[in-house]
């Protein structure tokens, strides 16, 4: 009987590297909202890629960055926390836009752990092979890299080959999780991030990374619907007149497109009850933050 393989991987990288999309890409289904407005991530997001020779769990984190609030400095440690935690690390890097301080700090943070490192250099779609190849040469430079690997994680590009890089930096081991289950995280958990997602989109400027979505119930309905209750969280009153829009218009918006994305995933017909509500300087209060599910205390 042929030997099984399973790990853990992780995706490191700076915000709107585009390791969501790549998450996404990896296991077939998406489970990692994504959005053109960088920190998207706030929580390690856990996606499992089965297959009859070998599972990878994949760790997606929120984008290493220097942190300016609460909320910045608990997704920063979630990312810091993956490095230690992982077989294989996936350094992700946005080849359309030039490496800066931001990059060398993150290969800093990479020096100091052992573990294999996985160069991905993402977009290629957007850039000629004289920039990226000038990219190539920047990174090899200043880490010593296991492999290297060039892709678009937005049109798929290349990306089949990564699980096969990735499986010669695993050990034997057991599935650790069901061939079926393609992430651990809570249904809640997924219908906040679609919300969140909707807003992202429809909304500028400060107001995305100001935004928390909390699910508040879900239940089945004798006519077949599933029940979303949820509340979209705002730190001022301005913002909140922004989500829901001239005469609730936005809000309504907003709640159309989640509504589809959900339909899509879970296969149900959803009723979606969206309201917007106001917690002052949440994303700079340690209790706020709890309350709205991002505890530092819960980070290994």
């Amino acid at each position: 009987m042929a030997e099984y393989f399973s790990g853990f991987a992780g995706l490191i990288g700076r915000p709107n590297a585009g390791k969501s999309t790549l998450l996404n890409r990896l296991v077939g289904h998406k489970i990692a909202i994504m959005s053109e407005k960088p920190q998207t991530t706030r929580n390690k997001i856990l996606g499992v890629l089965t297959t009859d020779t070998y599972q990878i769990v994949f760790l997606d984190t929120p984008g290493i960055h220097k942190p300016i609030h609460q909320l910045g400095e608990y997704m920063v440690a979630v990312a810091r926390s993956t490095l230690g935690e992982v077989d294989v690390i996936l350094y992700v890097v946005d080849v359309a836009v030039p490496p800066g301080p931001g990059e060398e700090y993150i290969i800093a943070q990479l020096k100091e752990v052992a573990t294999p490192v996985i160069l991905v250099l993402n977009k290629i779609d957007l850039v000629d092979d004289a920039v990226l190849r000038e990219r190539e040469e920047f990174f090899r430079s200043r880490l010593d890299f296991k492999a290297v690997q060039a892709v678009s994680a937005l049109e798929g590009t290349n990306v089949a080959a990564l699980p096969e890089i990735i499986l010669k930096f695993l050990p034997p081991g057991p599935q650790y999780y069901p061939p079926d289950m393609i992430t651990d995280q809570p249904e809640k958990f997924i219908i906040a991030e679609l919300i969140r997602e909707q807003v992202l989109h429809a909304t500028r400027e400060e107001v995305p990374h100001a935004v928390a979505v909390v699910v508040e119930e879900i239940a089945e309905r004798p006519n077949g619907f599933l029940y979303v209750d949820a509340v979209i969280y705002v730190e001022r009153e301005s913002q909140k007149g922004i989500i829901i829009g001239e005469g609730g218009g936005r809000l309504k918006g907003i709640g159309t497109a989640a509504r589809r994305e959900m339909e899509a995933l879970l296969g149900s017909k959803i009723f979606l009850n969206l309201r917007v509500r106001v917690k002052k300087n949440w994303r700079r209060e340690e209790l706020a933050l709890r309350q709205l599910g991002y505890d530092r205390r819960l980070i290994q």
